[in-house]
């Protein structure tokens, strides 16, 4: 079943590949912009809304553009979260992080860019208008304020108190499920799916990315730094409130597997061919990094 997500991830490296590619004179900030873009990475949320396209009977390649702006979103995140004011991170995917390969002026407009170049991305590609907008609404919520820097927002609030159950689910229901959703839903747009299925794929990327933040946070207490990429153990040593340090190590992976079940049933009866879904989804559940 790899062979579907490998040939999904091809396809959307060289596209990212072909961007920002031009002789300009803040060429500086190109670099910096594919310096983190090109860095790695398991290519999820684009996977996601490629494989979403196509089992609605869409061309995966049509949705590509959705592909791309989801995964420029999640990198300008990645590179406003590793900033000195905010997590202050060295490293990213075993490299040095963004602002300091580069510097910390450099890294924010690196990530502001980004993140302007992914609604230009979904708003010039090469689908019907009412699908463009449709789709730039849907980014804008997930990413903005409402969203995935909500989602910030309260993750950096909570690293200064204890947070309840319903505090740590409400964080990652927006820091790290809401852009997945976004990623799951627009692949049904652009493959021309039926309200019924963005439901189906709203549910399913919801369960997935809390079950995704859950791994996240159980790597982060029992993993390997050489296959994460970036040190373990700084959320224990911290005292913030993770899944492992709230419900402590064994009921978080008993959490994990209910949630990847519950994905994987929002699937049924709502889509044909998920093999590669199902499949994804146990991956993630299994990951090593």
């Amino acid at each position: 079943m790899e062979q579907w997500y490998r040939t999904h991830v091809d396809q959307i490296e060289q596209y990212l590949s072909a961007c920002f590619t031009e002789d300009r004179p803040w060429q500086a900030l190109y670099t910096a912009m594919r310096y983190s873009l090109l860095g790695g990475g398991k290519r999820i949320r684009p996977v996601l809304t490629m494989e979403f396209s196509r089992i609605v009977g869409g061309n995966p390649e049509k949705a590509l553009p959705f592909a791309a702006a989801i995964e420029m979103i999640h990198t300008y995140s990645l590179t406003h979260d590793d900033l000195p004011s905010m997590d202050n991170d060295d490293l990213r995917r075993g490299r040095p992080t963004c602002h300091i390969r580069f510097d910390e002026a450099t890294a924010i407009l690196a990530g502001d860019a980004l993140q302007a170049a992914a609604f230009r991305e979904v708003l010039s590609a090469d689908l019907p208008e009412d699908v463009r907008c449709r789709a730039g609404l849907i980014l804008a919520r997930a990413a903005g304020e409402d969203g995935m820097v909500a989602g910030q927002v309260l993750d950096l609030a909570g690293e200064t108190k204890p947070l309840t159950a319903e505090e740590l689910e409400q964080v990652h229901k927006h820091k790290t499920a809401a852009l997945i959703q976004a990623a799951a839903t627009l692949g049904v747009i652009a493959g021309g799916g039926t309200e019924a299925q963005i439901g189906a794929a709203s549910r399913f990327a919801k369960a997935l990315g809390i079950a995704f933040q859950i791994r996240d946070d159980i790597l982060d207490f029992e993993g390997d730094v050489a296959q994460l990429g970036k040190p373990i153990g700084s959320d224990v040593e911290s005292g913030k409130t993770t899944f492992v340090t709230l419900y402590g190590l064994d009921r978080a992976k008993e959490m994990l597997q209910e949630q990847t079940e519950a994905a994987k049933a929002a699937l049924i009866g709502a889509f044909d061919d998920i093999d590669g879904l199902l499949w994804l989804s146990d991956w993630l559940l299994e990951r090593k990094y």
